[in-house]
């Protein structure tokens, strides 16, 4: 089976949860996949960084908060309208990204992981102590973002495929920047940036773009997390997150587009399968991501055969 054909399939798989949900009468199918997509989404936006620009980012869970944190906040205020609280979000991860970029993506290496980590737990703090907001206990947002009678978030089949949406938007995206000339410098700063600085590229305001590209990226997964969760808490910008975020795009192949969606649905399912037999499933995956590592650089996706290069 191609990469492609198995895209198709995985995509035809998650279209049918709902259907498969009502069927077997568990409602709860729809939060635990839709929870999947969304860290998909998020997984999507922090290859970008990696797999893209070489690049790997211990605090991109900072952008999935200020995502969740613009619908709380908004919804605090009694502002609901999704009109409002979307371009919002958007905005200030963009903002974020492009202080937070500036500095980061003029350090490469160790240097660029402890400062993006460093930028991490900055927000961090400063969202656990917001007291009006829950600090670190976090709020209960009592109404998802409005978008009219069109698209009533508080329906769990319709939000599941909104969510569902986003992700085919941002494959699509994703999938037309790689093959676009910003797509293509990226690639070849994250190959050879001597070599891309000596053709004429400014590598630095590429870098800094596909940083911001990221941020956006990630704060529309946190939107989609708080209307998801009804829940905002300042967890969600730890370095642990963000570690299960970057494991989740290097489990399914950082090399490829459609990976990270895969690694994050073997991670979840993984945990949510083992965590109902032992609260130290962690212990379990560790060897199994070592043996993944070792054994498959591509990934799970690897596994499969990609269609451009027939296996022999």
């Amino acid at each position: 089976m191609s990469r492609n054909i198995a895209a198709v399939l995985v995509l035809i798989a998650f279209a049918t949860v709902p259907l498969i949900a009502k069927v077997f009468d568990q409602p709860y199918y729809l939060t635990l996949f839709g929870r999947i997509l969304i860290y998909g989404i998020c997984a999507l936006g922090v290859n970008l960084l990696l797999g893209s620009a070489g690049l790997v980012s211990f605090g991109h869970a900072m952008f999935l908060g200020i995502g969740a944190y613009a619908v709380g906040v908004t919804e605090y205020y009694g502002i609901e309208s999704g009109f409002v609280q979307w371009p919002l979000g958007i905005a200030a991860a963009a903002l974020a990204g492009l202080i937070v970029g500036a500095i980061s993506v003029r350090l490469t290496g160790l240097y660029f992981i402890m400062i993006t980590l460093a930028f991490g737990q900055l927000f961090y703090f400063v969202a656990s102590g917001l007291a009006p907001f829950g600090g670190d206990d976090g709020m209960t947002i009592d109404t998802r973002s409005n978008f009219g009678h069109y698209l009533n978030l508080n329906n769990e089949t319709l939000l599941y495929y909104f969510i569902f949406a986003i992700l085919l938007l941002c494959l699509l995206f994703l999938h037309r920047l790689s093959h676009s000339r910003l797509g293509m410098i990226i690639a070849g700063i994250r190959s050879n940036e001597s070599r891309m600085q000596a053709l004429g590229f400014p590598t630095y305001r590429y870098k800094l773009i596909a940083f911001v590209l990221s941020a956006v990226i990630c704060a529309i997964s946190g939107l989609l997390l708080a209307n998801l969760t009804d829940f905002v808490t300042a967890q969600y910008m730890t370095w642990q997150r963000s570690g299960e975020i970057l494991v989740m795009a290097i489990l399914g192949g950082m090399t490829s587009l459609f990976g990270p969606l895969i690694g994050t649905t073997a991670l979840l399912l993984f945990e949510e399968v083992f965590s109902a037999y032992t609260e130290h499933w962690a212990i379990i995956l560790g060897p199994v991501l070592v043996l993944i590592v070792l054994y498959l650089p591509q990934g799970l996706w690897g596994l499969l055969p990609d269609a451009k290069r027939p296996s022999r």
